[in-house]
């Protein structure tokens, strides 16, 4: 099983690339998802609170991932602690979903690939890459979030340009290019 990491910073549209693959029948691990389900998982909860404290759970006991999030955004410190609670869970969760593939490659959409060390147990990596002004405004009108919170995430993520050069394959999503002829291109490379 040929495992890919797809990659892009916020707002680059790597959501919208992995729903082409999987039209073209390839099973997508999207790892945000899977690390908030990992989020939820009492264990986990119970550590969280632990490191981080009561304040940042809601009335029902739940995380308060808004509050969360303004913690671990603020602090680089901070996002490593959570990363340490959950990254691990995440890559056995990863691996485990793999092996009940039958495909001839799967892909992990991950934002932090390369900055969580993902990148280390895939065979080929693909980025999704889009100017920052346009990703900015995406996540703006997607998120109805403020371009302070937007930059505040952003600043958490590597360079385009640094994870272009890790990439093996790079998808532009600039809305000057067409982004099928792309994906359809790196699909029949990793059928081969």
């Amino acid at each position: 099983m040929i495992k890919i990491g797809l990659t892009g910073n916020i707002g680059s549209g790597k959501t919208w690339v992995c729903g082409i693959f999987e039209a073209l029948g390839i099973p997508i691990y999207y790892a945000d998802l899977e690390a908030r389900n990992i989020l939820n998982n009492p264990k986990t909860t119970a550590k969280i609170r632990e490191v981080f404290g009561a304040t940042i759970f809601n009335q029902e006991q739940k995380i308060d991932r808004k509050k969360l999030a303004a913690i671990v955004f603020s602090h680089a410190s901070e996002l490593q602690k959570l990363n340490n609670i959950i990254h691990p869970q995440l890559r056995i969760n990863f691996l485990t979903w793999t092996e009940k593939q039958t495909s001839k490659y799967v892909i992990q959409e991950a934002a932090i690939l390369f900055e969580n060390g993902f990148h280390s147990i895939m065979d080929k990596t693909i980025c999704v890459s889009a100017d920052k002004k346009l990703r900015l405004e995406r996540v703006m009108q997607r998120d109805e979030a403020t371009k302070e919170e937007v930059l505040a995430r952003m600043a958490h993520q590597w360079s385009d340009k640094k994870k272009e050069e890790l990439a093996d394959f790079i998808i532009r999503n600039n809305e000057q290019e067409m982004i099928l002829p792309q994906i359809i291109n790196i699909h029949q490379q990793l059928l081969k």
